[in-house]
């Protein structure tokens, strides 16, 4: 029996030392990955509308090979991606657009980031208006010099016809915008103008008194609007005095001492405790005197939340998830005193208004 046990050790050995180096080489591997991570800088939206929820906007990485890494929602997306050294592109929209649209905004960012071996690359998103905007006035003769008239306006992506009585920012991608005039069977080219990224172009057309039908004679009037307040995410002001203009959580854990401003996240959980681990992120939740907040859904960790106080009043009686657990995973925007610790991690406290 002894001898056929060590018969048989005999043939295991060599499998044993093969496997060996695979297992070296597998840790090594690990070693050598870097971490990816990214967040908002800022949460902010166009001064003139409610405020945006940046968990629904749309994330995607990809590598240099043109593999995808992750697309989904940001609200869905990891904490961090722990990936090969290389050359990564991060894109963030908030909404897919793919043809020439009226009142249809655009906001978003593009980013190249670089993994380092054992490193972690931090990304700050920022979001902006990422498309253009066209708006035509018209002379008040021109439709009766073109009854049967009809204007386009042309992108790669495809045109957007304009009626007489429109008054809407029509939206295209950065590029040539041509707006043409079909009138009688026949298009005439009027103006092409190339627009940038969160340039809104008015342009007034103009015909003579004596214009006829037959008379194409127009003059274009452009006037180029940079409004930041109407059509740039972030509007104006400084970084936290206004809830457009509210920190991500990103910012706000690094920014300890600055009262009064506003924060923006989403609600992830409560049950905290001085314990580096210690929250809860799914109900039931027994303590109302505190919530979590993160920069996305997703979060799993304590280290990417804010923390944040409710004092009896009316935030406790709103965003207490004892009471209110329908409020978790919602964006909630505080206005409050940063901290450089609340139960472990930075915090806000102090709170004196907010939004749902």
């Amino acid at each position: 029996m002894y001898k056929s046990f060590f018969r048989l050790a005999g043939r295991l050995r060599p499998v044993v030392i093969m496997l060996l180096p695979l297992l070296s080489c597998e840790m090594l591997q690990q070693k050598e990955d870097g971490v990816l991570r990214f967040h908002f800088a800022r949460t902010e939206t166009r001064a003139s509308s409610a405020p945006v929820d940046t968990n629904e906007f749309l994330l995607d990485i990809t590598a240099e090979d043109g593999s995808t890494v992750y697309s989904g929602r940001y609200g869905d997306s990891p904490e961090r991606i722990m990936t090969t050294p290389g050359t990564y592109s991060v894109k963030v929209n908030s909404v897919e657009f793919d043809r020439p649209a009226f009142d249809f905004p655009v906001y978003g960012d593009r980013q190249v980031a670089v993994v380092r071996a054992g490193q972690i690359t931090d990304v700050e998103l920022l979001c902006r208006q990422v498309n253009s905007g066209l708006r035509l006035k018209l002379d008040p003769g021109f439709p009766a010099a073109f009854p049967k008239g009809v204007l386009y306006a042309r992108s790669a992506l495809g045109q957007l016809p304009y009626d007489y009585g429109e008054k809407r920012i029509g939206y295209f991608n950065p590029g040539d915008i041509t707006v043409v005039l079909s009138d009688e069977g026949e298009d005439k080219v009027l103006f092409t103008r190339e627009l940038e990224a969160r340039e809104i172009l008015t342009v007034g057309l103009k015909v003579p008194s004596s214009a006829t039908g037959g008379n194409l004679s127009v003059s274009v009037d452009t006037t180029r609007n940079w409004n930041d307040e109407d059509y740039e995410l972030g509007g104006e002001g400084e970084a936290g005095s206004t809830m457009q203009t509210a920190l991500g959580v990103g910012d706000a854990r690094a920014s300890a001492g600055l009262k009064g401003v506003w924060v923006c996240g989403c609600i992830v959980g409560g049950d905290l405790s001085s314990s580096s681990e210690g929250i809860s992120f799914k109900p039931p939740f027994k303590s109302n005197t505190h919530i979590a907040i993160s920069s996305r859904t997703s979060v799993s960790s304590k280290a990417f939340c804010l923390s944040v106080e409710l004092k009896k009043g009316a935030a406790r009686d709103a965003l207490n998830l004892v009471d209110n657990p329908q409020v978790l995973g919602h964006t909630v925007w505080l206005k409050g005193d940063l901290v450089e610790s609340y139960y472990g991690i930075p915090g806000l406290k102090n709170v004196t208004e907010f939004a749902l």
